[in-house]
């Protein structure tokens, strides 16, 4: 039925607004006018918080232009919202509301306050509307108390009443509990008959919900009364009523009293909007229960608890826009947390320092109405540039301490008043504990990351030596945990900060980042700690920032990498536009850098030591083997020990003279630098003394005279050592001393294969040892295997290469060519076991080639 078919319409008005967010607050204005305007103030604060609503879900929803409609009747306005979005299912009955869904908040509402609401259906629109009941007498909004009457001038009424109702006799014992008393108060009839009233409720109430100092005997004496305060559940627990109290006279004129109490969200069923009558006594309105239902039946997070708080604020006092800000543990500064209607250019987590003076929130303290916000810039700070030309702000606070402030703010000059801010100021002192309480709760969260985040970095840092991988490592952590971008500058001793790794969430922006930053000067060394602000890529130009607008405007910080006390480099964290870095954001990053400092560092200097190292090392090794006439060459090396290039085995191949070659295969007790380091004088050695013509023994015995020198450092040594000469008849002739080294091994073309020495004292152990020279022939087409022990002393639990496992891989090696035998003796080494080989190895091929092969 078209709700105006009843009642015959005095006045309409109309207006058509966009599906944007802005159309909300425009509504919001237009209806406060509309109704001022008829002089129904008394509904235009229920009015505008149902429209606010009913728009908003239009916007979200449906999308499309809405229509809203003020219908004046006599003794009622009516208000009536049409999207052009319809659908074909009823709306749910409205039963209960849950604070934590954001759907269905309008009808709930509506069936909460208004007297009478419906929905209806074309083909073309959907119409939501709401009729508000205007109060007799005047204007007056507020809860009402009576005096003090005698009994024969009660008002009568009729019985019974509605909602939850209890009845009291003269003695203020209960005689009636109907079944919502019982539901309310968890307490069947049976059990709260005859109790008092007082054992009922909990009285006196806390200052902000009514007047601390009427007792509550007197307020039962009142005729009437109406206003909240908590009662005693039977499960212990308080529960918070809005209650009306009406003393009235039964057919026997005795008095009694009819107490009727809803939920305190469900007021509206009960509060009375009549103006106050000549001669009552009014009491203090009780506290805005616009507030209720912020933090919803389950705990709610910091942001969302926020977000809820200033969308309604900016909706109950017709604002265009709303902000948070949340103070530092100092109280020295306030933070951004949220805001609405503001745009991008108010940046979360910007900080505003809270003095009197230019740039400062100098009003943070205490509330304040600003008429004109653009004539006073530092009165609020957060509101320059942003169009607002009017605000209101109350502060939050805990036991007297500054915790944030709220604030709601117009594009309007002087749009608000005192009465705007005390009804703010009562909402910041309804929610300031919920809002602490959960700021804690968050900060105890970011905490527990933080220690979680470094400890995963720290673990992610030591796990690697290698520079560049620090350095990509470093930039991976921070993003996209700490930062949209992040860039690492090194410093070398006596360079300029170089540019050694750029990381960004969206990996097609790397290339455009690092493009920038090259053409950016980098950013200067500082040696005290803590972040900086860098407007290096700000001053590129206006092409650059018209580009990449996103990378050039977002906030950037700088670090210094310190490690050792001396500075490593820079590290660059950047935000997209709009984003500011929270203060918890940069001391993490900061703590950080330091990790990253220290492990960059570990990584250069591991890897200038291992350089050096290296450089040794390979200075130990023989330079390229020398060409033998007729003679096929081959050798392989390998030593234990990660990093290690030359170990206690070494080979050596050169030339003494013409005609005339050394050859030496050998392996000094242990492994390692120790073992390398005797490896490098005996290699040397042996060159030294053969190219001054010494014969092999005499050569090891100046040799073995030289490792003694050495004291404490010196070490034993096996060694086989040859000279090499060729022969007239064909193949070689080998003069060599084998001084406790496993016996070369000689391959016939036939598959033959024997030992081709005998063994001598070892090198290093003896002051004099007797050593005597043997002579081998080869003849084309033999092989001579030379290997240290690492290959015959390869190991698998009880078995173990040895001489004759060695002896057979040779002899399946006929007719090969010498990289074809040290390779097949190479893996029949490292398939014996399944572990990795231990220790060092030197195989030394010699082999005659064949007169077929010249």
């Amino acid at each position: 039925m078209d709700p105006e078919t009843e009642m015959v319409v005095t006045a309409r008005v109309s207006a058509t607004f966009a599906p944007e967010g802005r159309s909300v607050a425009a509504a919001r204005s237009f209806v406060r006018q509309t109704l001022t305007e008829w002089d129904a103030a008394g509904v235009v604060d229920d009015a505008v918080l149902l429209v606010s609503e009913l728009v908003t879900n239009a916007i979200v929803h449906a999308g499309t232009a809405t229509e809203v409609s003020c219908v004046r009747y006599d003794g009622a306005v009516q208000i009536e919202v049409v999207d052009r979005y319809p659908t074909l299912e009823l709306p749910a009955p409205v039963a209960a509301f849950d604070a934590d869904d954001e759907s269905g908040r309008g009808l709930f509402l509506s069936a909460s306050i208004a007297s009478a609401w419906g929905v209806e259906y074309t083909k073309s629109i959907k119409q939501v509307w709401f009729r508000l009941d205007l109060p007799d007498g005047g204007t007056a909004a507020t809860s009402l108390a009576g005096p003090t009457l005698p009994t024969h001038v009660l008002p009568g009424a009729d019985t019974p009443v509605r909602v939850a109702v209890v009845h009291a006799d003269a003695y203020q014992r209960v005689t009636h509990w109907n079944v919502d008393a019982a539901d309310l108060f968890g307490r069947p009839a049976q059990e709260a008959v005859g109790m008092r009233l007082s054992e009922l409720v909990d009285w006196p109430h806390t200052p902000e919900i009514n007047d601390g100092d009427l007792p509550f005997a007197a307020m039962l004496e009142l005729s009437r009364w109406q206003g909240m305060y908590d009662i005693k559940h039977a499960e212990g627990r308080p529960v918070r009523v809005f209650a009306s109290h009406v003393r009235l006279r039964d057919v026997s004129d005795n008095p009694q009293l009819v107490l009727l109490a809803v939920p305190a969200r469900a007021r509206a069923v009960l509060e009375t909007r009549a103006a106050a009558a000549a001669g009552r006594t009014p009491v203090p309105p009780p506290t805005d229960t616009e507030w209720d239902g912020l933090e919803g039946p389950n705990r709610t997070g910091l942001d969302e608890l926020l977000q809820r708080a200033i969308e309604r604020g900016r909706d109950l006092l017709d604002g265009d826009a709303a902000f948070v800000l949340i103070a530092t543990d100092d109280e020295s500064e306030m933070e951004v947390r949220a805001t609405t209607g503001l745009g991008t250019a108010q940046q979360r987590f910007a900080r505003v320092p809270v003095e009197t003076s230019a740039g400062r929130f100098g009003t943070a303290r205490m509330p304040a109405v600003h008429e004109d916000a653009e004539a006073v810039h530092d009165a609020v700070p957060l509101l320059a540039d942003s169009g607002m030309r009017s605000a209101v702000t109350a502060p939050l606070k805990v036991e007297g301490r500054l915790t944030g402030t709220i604030g709601v703010a117009s594009e309007t000059a002087a749009h608000f008043d005192n009465d705007a801010a005390a009804r703010l100021q009562r909402a910041a002192d309804r929610i300031s504990l919920s809002v602490e309480s959960a700021r804690l709760s968050e900060l105890e969260r970011v905490r527990r990351g933080s220690l979680s985040f470094l400890a995963e970095a720290s673990d992610l840092l030591a796990g690697t030596l290698d520079p560049e991988m620090t350095l990509a490592m470093v930039a991976q952590i921070v993003v996209p945990r700490l930062a949209t971008w992040c860039a690492v500058h090194t410093i070398g001793e006596g360079h300029d900060p170089s540019l050694g790794c750029v990381w960004h969430t969206d990996e097609t922006r790397i290339d455009d980042l690092r493009e920038l930053l090259d053409q950016a000067e980098p950013p200067r060394a500082h040696p005290t700690p803590g972040a900086r602000a860098w407007p290096g890529l700000r001053r590129l130009g206006a092409e650059a920032a018209a580009q990449h607008e996103d990378l050039v405007t977002g906030e950037v910080v700088s670090l210094p990498l310190v490690a050792r006390g001396r500075g490593i480099g820079m590290l660059t964290l950047g935000n997209a536009a709009g984003e500011r870095f929270r203060r918890e954001t940069l001391e993490l990053a900061e703590d950080l850098s330091r990790r990253a400092a220290l492990a960059m560092d570990n990584a250069r200097l591991y890897s200038e030591r291992s350089a050096t190292s290296q450089a040794l090392q390979r200075s130990l090794l023989p330079p390229e083997l020398p060409r033998v006439p007729g003679m096929d060459i081959e050798v392989v090396y390998q030593a234990s020990g990660e990093s290690n290039e030359v170990g206690g085995d070494f080979y050596d191949l050169f030339t003494i003279g013409p005609d005339l070659w050394g050859f030496a295969i050998g392996d000094v007790c242990g492994t390692g630098p120790e073992a390398a380091a005797v490896t490098g004088l005996a290699r040397q050695a042996l060159r030294l003394l053969a190219r001054e013509g010494m014969p092999v023994p005499a050569v090891l015995q100046r040799l073995n005279t030289a490792i003694l020198d050495e004291g404490p450092r010196s070490r034993f040594l096996t060694l086989l050592h040859g000279h090499m000469t060729p022969r007239e008849e064909g193949g070689v002739r080998l003069n060599l001393v084998s001084a406790g080294h496993p016996l070369p091994l000689r391959l016939r073309p036939d598959g033959s294969v024997e030992q081709v020495a005998n063994p001598q004292p070892l090198l290093g152990v003896l002051d004099e040892v007797d050593l005597v020279a043997e002579t081998v022939d080869l003849d084309p087409g033999d092989v001579l295997l030379c290997v240290t022990d690492g290959v015959t002393e390869r190991r698998e639990g009880s078995r173990m290469l040895g001489d004759d496992g060695l002896a057979r891989v040779l002899g399946g090696c006929t007719g090969m060519t010498a990289g074809a035998v040290a390779a097949r003796v190479h893996r029949a080494v490292e398939t014996f076991a399944a572990e990795p080989a231990r220790d060092d190895m030197a195989i030394l091929v010699l082999r005659v080639v064949a007169d077929h092969e010249h």
